[in-house]
């Protein structure tokens, strides 16, 4: 995982607000659906906040798009921010 990846979880109600911060590359990728999987059952709406992203590698995108299908978590997600068209799954939705 590149060294300054973090993910904040704010829960709000039904909503749960992930802000990611760093670089995004395939460890952080990893670490991004295991907190989904950990934590989206719980939650109606997951709203991920991509605006503190530095740099987007291209194989953590591809890694994060692809297991998110797979996986079927892309229907819960709403992503928001500079990043958010970038990243987001088919699927999920964009803000």
């Amino acid at each position: 995982m590149a060294s300054n990846f973090k993910i904040a979880l704010n829960r709000n109600n039904n909503r749960l607000h992930l802000d990611l911060t760093g670089d995004f590359d395939g460890s952080s990728a990893a670490e991004l659906i295991n907190t989904l999987k950990e934590h989206n059952h719980r939650s109606a709406k997951v709203y991920i906040n991509t605006d503190g992203l530095a740099s987007l590698y291209p194989f953590g995108m591809d890694v994060f798009q692809k297991k998110c299908t797979v996986n079927r978590l892309s229907r819960d997600l709403i992503f928001i921010g500079e990043h958010a068209a970038e990243i987001a799954p088919l699927g999920s939705r964009v803000s």
